[in-house]
């Protein structure tokens, strides 16, 4: 252990030699106290700082001497240390004194910047690093130092809380800030539809050749993983034109539709030209309230579907049918179809087919527990009320489509272990008025003959029969 008048002699490290001269040695004899360093194993005692940095100056260019002398300049220096302080430090640091310094340069570095930031951080408003040495340096000769200083004085977020300013810890903090989100998420998201062409493929089928549009319809204001799409070429554009011009000449006027090419009608310019022209169509046709819940606006994109997913389950490819079905399904809900059964008899008519069709094609899959879904909600909108089913005369007028869904349902609840006696007595209060259930058709003979009409035909068969009457 080094005390007071004892000499010391700093060997410096073999890389600090370069040049192949002999090893630097530095020698005093004189009474002096002992200054320890602050992190390291190194101590070293020297009778003047100004002939201690003279001697260290002569091999700063080799090597690790230059960090040596840095580090014993800042340790001789420091502000507000005491000899009698500094002797204390070097007995208890003497004993762990290292031969090699060059280690102890590298750990003393992580070890510093440790011991500065391994304080816990505090959201309270007058929080301090209660792990900080209360008698370290002042000085900002490191990283470190920068560093704990600007976590002396930390600036808290529950601080600045417009809402809250008293909260105390991040986990209230995070609470305050997720239930405010959610507040105001329904007043600051406005939903809306985007039509978005993500392809456009040139078909070539026998002497025709045409471009193919594929359309996706997504709604913003969330994240939507699943949405509807639709293919369509030029032509199925230039007929809802030509519909709505009809039907709604006032709301069409202005409104700009892409005219037909004689030449360059396959060019990559012309496609990505028309690509565009086919979204800003779409999204001015649905910005217009009238225009939006038209039939025939409606019909252009899930009508398709729906005759498909029909004839798939008149031939039995239940898979393929779900797939048709279910994009269907998705189109009418993201175009608010749901919201227009009261007011648009055929839309109506629509929805529940499709959500019929979607559970006989799941009945035949063997997959109960998606067709006692669909099933519940088509009777949520088709089934009555037992107080309005009393108040119609005997034998009732009901929906093609109730009864069929009341059986099915009934048998699903009781495979898949769900209540079934809502629908068992809504069942029961049918046949005590006089329909006779068990001569009723099936669901999927029910959807085989359905007629899927458009607007437009429907439109024409309502006036063969007034003009017949």
């Amino acid at each position: 252990m080094l005390t007071k008048g004892e000499g010391l002699s700093v060997r410096l490290p073999q890389r600090a030699q370069a040049g192949g001269s002999a090893s630097c040695w530095f020698s005093q004899s004189c009474p002096r106290p002992v200054v320890s360093s602050e992190h390291g194993p190194c101590s070293v005692a020297t009778s003047s700082a100004d002939s201690q940095s003279r001697s260290l100056q002569d091999c700063a260019e080799r090597g690790m001497a230059s960090k040596l002398l840095d580090r014993l300049r800042r340790t001789l220096f420091k502000e507000g240390e005491h000899p009698a302080d500094a002797d204390a430090d070097a007995d208890e640091d003497a004993d762990g004194t290292d031969d090699f310094p060059e280690s102890s340069e590298l750990e003393d570095d992580t070890d510093y910047v440790s011991a500065r930031l391994g304080g816990t951080l505090s959201f309270e408003g007058d929080a301090v690093l209660d792990s900080e040495d209360a008698g370290e340096a002042s000085g900002q000769d490191s990283d470190s130092d920068f560093f704990g200083e600007s976590l002396d004085n930390p600036c808290s977020s529950t601080d600045i809380s417009p809402t809250s300013p008293t909260l105390k810890g991040s986990n209230m903090l995070t609470r305050q800030l997720q239930e405010s989100w959610r507040s105001l998420r329904p007043r600051c998201v406005s939903e809306k539809l985007i039509f978005e062409v993500t392809d456009a493929n040139v078909v070539q089928e026998m002497s025709s050749k045409y471009v193919l549009y594929t359309i996706h319809v997504i709604r913003s204001g969330t994240f939507d993983k699943t949405p509807g799409v639709i293919t369509r070429r030029y032509t199925d554009f230039e007929r809802l034109h030509g519909r709505l011009r009809r039907r709604h000449g006032d709301e069409m006027e202005g409104v700009y539709f892409p005219r037909k090419k004689l030449r360059r009608n396959f060019a990559a310019e012309t496609i990505a030209k028309r690509s565009r022209a086919f979204e800003q169509y779409l999204g001015h046709l649905h910005s217009l309230p009238e225009l939006r819940a038209a039939p025939i606006f409606l019909e252009f994109f899930y009508l398709g579907d729906l005759r498909a997913g029909q004839m798939l389950l008149r031939v039995g490819r239940y898979q393929d049918a779900v797939a048709a079905l279910l994009n269907a399904l998705r189109l009418q809900e993201k175009l608010g179809c749901q919201q227009l059964l009261q007011q648009q008899p055929l839309q109506k008519a629509h929805w529940l087919f499709t959500l019929a069709a979607l559970v006989s094609c799941f009945q035949d899959l063997d997959q109960p527990t998606e067709a006692q879904e669909n099933c519940d909600r088509a009777l949520q909108d088709l089934a009555p009320s037992p107080e309005a089913l009393k108040q119609q005369p005997p034998p009732p007028q009901l929906h093609p489509l109730l009864v069929p869904l009341l059986q099915a349902n009934v048998r699903l609840s009781w495979k898949i272990s769900k209540d079934k006696r809502r629908w068992e007595a809504l069942l029961q209060d049918i046949q005590e008025l006089g329909v006779d259930v068990g001569s009723q058709p099936n669901l999927k003979e029910c959807l085989i003959k359905e007629n899927l009409e458009d607007s437009e035909e429907d439109a024409k068969s309502k006036s063969k029969g007034e003009e017949h009457a």
